[in-house]
């Protein structure tokens, strides 16, 4: 796991986000992040700490806590462990537009492994099958979840799947409809509305 490609891909004296140099704090817990991205598209990164870094996924429709729904989620290059506090604008170039946190909190393996080591191994195992299995603690999204690696497909194309437990819904989820109205990224889409679409037939 390497901090090269997101290093390559931005100007650390443009842009606010972390470059990934300071040296990571030893916590007792994994963590995770979800932060609800406006660039050129919204969408959603979710972001596991595996040895040290982020290993990071796009999820143009953000997670949901329906196991029938089925998450494209787009792997993308690791990012710093830092990143995980990271919200703000992110000025044009690479990645531009506003990050805002979603969800956090911190993550096992499947086995809920109480040794850190142990947890990152199975994880790193899984990860490597393209079979990842976890479980987050987190304040919206709880309990079991997978991400599974298409077969057939481009290398960074998983699915994010939310596996049945108590945390379960079965009822449409939607994770914008899970975001603060004031938000800085709501803000914005407030003040800058789609235009309507204009009908092409002629009366």
């Amino acid at each position: 796991m390497s901090l090269s490609k997101y290093q390559q891909k931005r100007n650390f004296a443009n842009t606010p986000e972390p470059a990934g140099k300071s040296t990571k704090k030893k916590t007792a817990a994994l963590s995770f992040v979800i932060q609800r991205h406006k660039a050129s598209h919204l969408h959603y990164d979710f972001r596991l700490e595996l040895n040290g870094v982020l290993v990071s996924w796009a999820v143009p429709k953000g997670p949901s806590l329906n196991p029938a729904d089925k998450r494209l989620a787009m792997k993308v290059e690791d990012h710093p462990y830092d990143y995980k506090d990271f919200k703000g604008v992110i000025p044009e170039g690479y990645g531009a537009g506003i990050v805002e946190i979603w969800d956090k909190g911190t993550y096992t393996d499947i086995d809920k492994s109480e040794d850190k080591n142990s947890s990152e191994q199975k994880l790193r195992a899984g990860l490597k099958k393209g079979d990842l299995k976890f479980v987050l603690h987190g304040k919206k999204l709880k309990g079991e979840f997978a991400l599974v690696k298409l077969k057939n497909k481009e290398d960074n194309s998983w699915l994010l799947i939310k596996h049945r437990d108590k945390y379960a819904v079965d009822k449409s989820y939607d994770s914008e409809k899970e975001t603060l109205k004031n938000s800085p990224i709501n803000k914005w889409l407030h003040d800058h509305p789609k235009p309507e679409k204009k009908n092409s037939l002629s009366t």
